[in-house]
């Protein structure tokens, strides 16, 4: 697929996402803030400039921190900001995202893009797609399930990983906003997230086909690791590699000599899969698919005995998941949804 036709797809997929989701009109400002540092950068920033015609470009490179954040301050409740980042932007001690929710603007947020390759760059506009009728039912239904659920089995070839708990509240990042404090996030979406109630209820054994590695990129082994679980920690694994064993020993290290696992994450995005894939974790974290986080940091759901600070790691790990089971009720099977 040559420039063009990319930038015609991530036109047309913004457009629905705008339409569908952020339910956004001409009659609200639009600031795009953009860099060019990478392709997908700048495929976004055409596609954008095509689908909000009445929107601000500003060049991230060509102002200075404090003239982006006085044109963003300036800016209405419920007006859009996006965010195009090859990195990610910073302005000073301004958090970003953070700040611009507390001016109750909607945001669209695509940090870290370099990290992609230009060959990726078509993946990762599928992912932009937003299918209103998947995602909504999908993730409502999940969230229900998960929230009613006794326990959980995720099945990775015959390893099996006992969630033998309840689970927390689930959270949603299906594009519906409704009833939310802010309006938006990180892009693109697709995900139900929650984790055990009683995190040491959590035992067996779980085959992973990938991880983020130090450098935030998926890492992907020729043969799956098998983490062995007793008590929510990671106490050994089998076929490890160096870029692994690096992280169990900085998380061991710097988080009192243990490996929790903590997050469990259904991704609901099918344009990522075992065999499409992007470099970025924080992107591929949507694949279609179960992932798992190692190390203390959520801070999402608060644990007796685990204070905020202290977790330091959230590394994401996606299982070779041939099935997962909520209670007696397969929910996902074989790269797919079941529900």
């Amino acid at each position: 697929m040559d420039i063009e036709e990319l930038i015609v797809k991530t036109q047309r997929h913004l457009s629905t996402l705008l339409r569908e989701a952020f339910h956004h009109t001409e009659a609200e400002n639009a600031v795009v803030v953009y860099d060019t540092r990478c392709l997908i950068a700048t495929l976004l920033m055409e596609g954008y400039k095509r689908a909000l015609p009445h929107a601000r470009l500003i060049d991230f490179d060509a102002h200075s921190p404090e003239e982006v954040r006085s044109l963003l301050e300036a800016l209405n409740p419920s007006d859009l900001v996006v965010l195009i980042q090859s990195t990610n932007f910073r302005l000073d001690a301004f958090r970003l995202r953070v700040e611009l929710f507390k001016l109750r603007l909607k945001v669209i947020e695509h940090p870290h893009l370099s990290r992609m390759s230009d060959d990726e760059a078509s993946y990762f506009i599928d992912s932009l797609e937003y299918d209103k009728d998947y995602y909504r039912p999908l993730g409502r239904s999940l969230q229900s399930k998960i929230d009613s659920a006794p326990m959980g089995v995720l099945d990775s070839g015959g390893e099996l990983l006992i969630y033998d708990s309840p689970f927390e509240p689930a959270k949603v990042n299906i594009g519906d906003y409704t009833g939310l404090p802010n309006w938006g996030g990180q892009f693109p979406l697709g995900e139900v997230f929650t984790e055990a109630q009683d995190l040491r209820a959590v035992h067996g054994r779980v085959k992973i086909y990938c991880f983020g590695d130090v450098t935030y990129k998926i890492n992907t082994p020729e043969t799956p690791i098998t983490l062995v679980i007793e008590e929510g920690q990671v106490i050994a694994c089998e076929n490890s590699t160096p870029a692994f064993d690096l992280i169990l020993s900085n998380i061991r290290r710097d988080e009192g000599g243990v490996v929790w696992i903590r997050e469990l994450g259904f991704g609901l995005n099918r344009a990522f899969s075992k065999t499409r894939t992007v470099a970025d974790t924080g992107t591929y974290e949507r694949m279609c698919g179960v992932h798992i986080s190692l190390g203390a940091k959520h801070g999402t759901y608060g644990k007796p005995g685990f204070k905020r600070r202290d977790g330091l790691y959230h590394v994401d790990v996606f299982a070779d998941t041939h099935t997962f089971s909520l209670g007696d009720e397969v929910i996902y099977r074989d790269g797919a949804f079941v529900i």
